[in-house]
């Protein structure tokens, strides 16, 4: 992984994106989207049905894999990797993410429940308040800060649908210009 998506991890910001991704990709309430903290990293998605029923996505993190299957989608390659070896792997642990600690997550859901451009103004925010973290300007727990203070100045609520991509262009450079003035403060 590179700097910006090991910050987004540290962050809960990935998990969050991913739960705007899936909301918007699915049509799933975000009350019935959960995140879910696994140490291990072997579970990548889990799906629970109406009947209690649960089906995982199990691997290996190894990002290989997934490049792997999006190169040869619909179908399934032989790799040397993402083969969990049953007998070694001991126990899978879960938890809840610590808000307190992690708001970036909470940021997420509250931008995708606000819909519109939102969610492009967190990942502008987002991006600028990482980049100025890796710089050393700001620390961790800043970042956040920086995101949340971004978003409490977007009034916006055109439904996404009748946004065009120029309008979340611009969407992304007010927000960034707003996460500028929040830095030199």
């Amino acid at each position: 992984m590179g700097p910006k998506i090991t910050i987004d991890s540290s962050t809960l910001m990935n998990k969050g994106l991913e739960v705007i991704e899936a909301h918007e990709l699915f049509g799933t309430p975000y009350d019935q989207i959960d995140v879910v903290v696994h140490p291990q990293s072997v579970i990548h998605s889990m799906v629970e049905f109406t009947d209690g029923a649960t089906i995982a996505q199990l691997s290996m993190p190894d990002m290989r894999l997934a490049i792997g299957y999006a190169l040869a989608y619909p179908n399934r390659i032989a790799t040397p990797f993402g083969r969990i070896d049953w007998t070694a792997l001991a126990r899978l642990d879960f938890e809840a993410p610590d808000v307190a600690t992690f708001r970036c997550l909470t940021l997420a859901y509250a931008a995708g429940r606000v819909g519109g451009s939102a969610p492009a103004w967190l990942s502008a925010a987002n991006e600028e308040a990482v980049d100025a973290f890796l710089a050393g300007r700001i620390r961790w727990s800043q970042i956040a800060e920086i995101c949340d203070a971004v978003l409490q100045q977007h009034h916006e609520t055109t439904d996404i649908t009748n946004m065009t991509v120029d309008d979340i262009v611009q969407a992304d450079a007010l927000a960034r210009r707003i996460a500028h003035e929040e830095l030199a403060r």
